[in-house]
């Protein structure tokens, strides 16, 4: 069963208010998506951390629903 842009998007935002998302369909398959999220919760995170605060908001789905996200994350400019 594969997931449409919409629903992680929303699940990025619920789990990191205000940030900024920018999800895209890399295959037109819905498992294949590249996502770009930028959030003040990332400010003094590691690179890692910061994925790893998007995958926790995706509860599990990545590797089963969701099959690849190709992830660039940061802080927003001030």
């Amino acid at each position: 069963m594969a997931m449409n842009a919409a629903d992680i998007e929303r699940m990025i935002k619920e789990s990191l208010p205000g940030a900024k998302v920018e999800i895209r369909d890399l295959a037109g398959d819905g498992n294949h998506y590249a996502a770009n999220v930028v959030s003040a919760a990332f400010r003094g995170k590691t690179r890692i951390q910061q994925h790893q605060m998007v995958y926790a908001a995706l509860k599990g789905r990545m590797g089963g629903e969701l099959h690849a996200l190709a992830l660039q994350t940061g802080v927003p400019e001030e």
